[in-house]
């Protein structure tokens, strides 16, 4: 078996000294190499709670390095700004198609945390199914959040309720990020409803559709519809100078990664 030279503990409560001694003379491991890994609130924390314990003193003497005492006043910042946010609390409603795993949405979960931190601001996410909102009378449920947020996914399912969301957060000047197909959402919508183009949709779930405002990337028509040939990796964007693209980036050329097959039909521009 693998002999270990430090022990992380999970548990609810600080280990006593008695139950340490113990824990190492039974794993044949020293008595300060026994770390309480205690539960806190967030995970953020545990950097903090382990260092309490002297777990990189331990393993700086381990390896035989020596670099100083870590400096965790920026850390003690992040977990302040999570616990005590100084301007409050802000909710964010997810439009989603899979919110019943929120797990598939980790990444932007955490994207939302790190946007309040850097603000100062507290966010609490609300997960909404899509398709619970494809009824008008079940949209008065997002008058009570600060903002929408429209992820992205795949295939029709729950198109419609994202569309109405996106609607509704126009109409009512309720702050929207679309993402990917969200993004997607946000075009068909005001094709629809300020363009008047009754019947706009994407070729992706609505072949057939009259107007195609979301249509295959240029360089994926001869490649038809399969799977394994997306827009993969890094690719340069333009943005237009009076953006808010460009005000939040403060260049006029960026970088960012793509996985897309779909993309605005520049036919509607």
């Amino acid at each position: 078996g693998i002999q270990p030279d430090i022990l992380l503990c999970r548990t609810e409560e600080r280990l006593a000294n008695k139950l340490k001694e113990k824990i190492a003379l039974f794993c044949n491991v020293e008595v300060n190499s026994v770390i309480t890994a205690m539960d806190v609130k967030n995970i953020y924390e545990v950097p903090l709670s382990l260092e309490e314990e002297g777990l990189s003193d331990i393993i700086t003497s381990k390896l035989g390095v020596s670099i100083g005492k870590p400096n965790l006043d920026p850390w003690k910042r992040v977990v302040k700004g999570l616990s005590k946010p100084k301007y409050g609390e802000v909710d964010i409603a997810v439009v989603g198609k899979y919110v019943d795993l929120q797990d598939s949405y980790k990444s932007l979960t955490e994207a939302l945390i790190h946007g309040g931190i850097s603000n100062d601001v507290g966010v609490k996410i609300h997960w909404l199914d899509a398709g619970t909102l494809e009824d008008d009378s079940a949209l008065s449920k997002l008058n009570r959040y600060n903002g929408i947020l429209v992820p992205g996914g795949f295939g029709e399912r729950g198109i419609e309720g994202k569309i109405k969301a996106i609607e509704y957060a126009r109409v009512n000047r309720v702050p929207f990020f679309g993402i990917c197909l969200g993004m997607h959402c946000a075009v068909i919508e005001f094709a629809r409803s300020v363009v008047l183009l009754r019947k706009a949709n994407s070729a992706e779930f609505a072949p057939n559709t009259p107007d195609p405002v979301i249509d295959l990337l240029l360089d994926q028509d001869a490649k038809g519809s399969k799977g394994g040939t997306m827009r993969l990796g890094e690719y340069r964007c333009q943005l237009r100078k009076n953006s808010n693209a460009f005000k939040a980036y403060g260049v006029r050329e960026v970088y960012e990664r793509h996985r897309h097959r779909y993309e605005f039909n520049n036919r509607y521009r």
